[in-house]
């Protein structure tokens, strides 16, 4: 059987503004029939907090702390809570709802593509598996999380190693067309993490901070070599192919192509009515 040829983008470390913008500006081409199905990786330059696209910024973070660690800060297009985008790999996969391949359900397609993600951790040598949230406690905190931080709230199909969290994903579809995104976390600096959101109270973050070391955790906390950058994205890259079971040619956007992204994120992803007005 012929496999189906995807694009595939490295686009290196971008700005956090670029980044979201070459995500939508992807998912807008695919939905003309411009370029087939994409799968994206990406770094972040500076490290940043992204927010998801329903938080409330003066409830839920402390821009003081952003500021202080000289972090990026960009609201996502997803949905889901704030995440970390410092030593990581980050990817997106951009993609019809009517591809023949894709459930019509969040959940299911969720499922599917993150096949790819699953795969890629086995080429790592890592035992990762699909987790479903199974009791009604459980089920309860997907509706009612009671985090900021995306890597301590439960989700379905979430990938795990050893009982915790491995990756992180969000899925929004416009215009015909599913976009996922998400962090595979290589290393992570917690304190810097938790010092991002505001609490009740010390107490609160304290209780937080430390079950969260039991519900998440960055690769090479668990791996038993290290994993730099280019060994994930080796490893993820075919992953993809596996899982998804189609071939990936690699791409390089167009001067024009990119044009239209960096006004994108000018006029928007840069914008405090966009980042802030919630």
């Amino acid at each position: 059987m012929n496999k189906e040829t995807w694009r595939f983008i490295d686009s290196g470390f971008g700005s956090p503004s670029f980044n979201m913008a070459l995500d939508e500006a992807l998912l807008e081409w695919h939905s003309e029939g411009k370029i087939p199905p994409v799968i994206r990786f990406y770094g972040w330059d500076p490290a940043t907090l992204s927010i998801g696209y329903f938080q409330k910024v003066e409830k839920e973070i402390d821009m003081d702390a952003v500021k202080a660690h000289k972090l990026g800060f960009v609201r996502r297009p997803t949905g889901g809570r704030g995440v970390l985008h410092d030593k990581e790999l980050t990817y997106s996969v951009i993609v019809s709802e009517e591809h023949p391949d894709m459930p019509k359900t969040v959940t299911e397609a969720y499922r599917v593509i993150s096949e790819g993600i699953l795969k890629g951790f086995h080429r790592l040598g890592m035992d990762a598996y699909f987790a479903v949230p199974r009791t009604a406690e459980e089920k309860d905190s997907l509706k009612n999380p009671r985090s900021a931080v995306c890597f301590d709230a439960p989700s379905w199909y979430e990938l795990v190693v050893e009982g915790r969290k491995v990756a992180g994903s969000a899925q929004t579809r416009q215009k015909g067309v599913i976009l996922q995104h998400g962090s595979i976390l290589l290393d992570l600096d917690e304190d810097m993490l938790f010092s991002l959101f505001k609490y009740p109270n010390e107490r609160v973050k304290e209780r937080m901070q430390k079950a969260f070391k039991n519900k998440a955790v960055a690769i090479n906390e668990i791996s038993s070599k290290r994993i730099e950058l280019e060994d994930a994205k080796e490893a993820f890259k075919v992953g993809f192919e596996e899982g998804l079971h189609i071939n990936l040619e690699p791409y390089e956007l167009s001067q024009e192509e990119l044009d239209y992204v960096y006004k994108l994120a000018s006029e928007r992803y840069e914008s405090d009515e966009w980042n802030f007005k919630r």
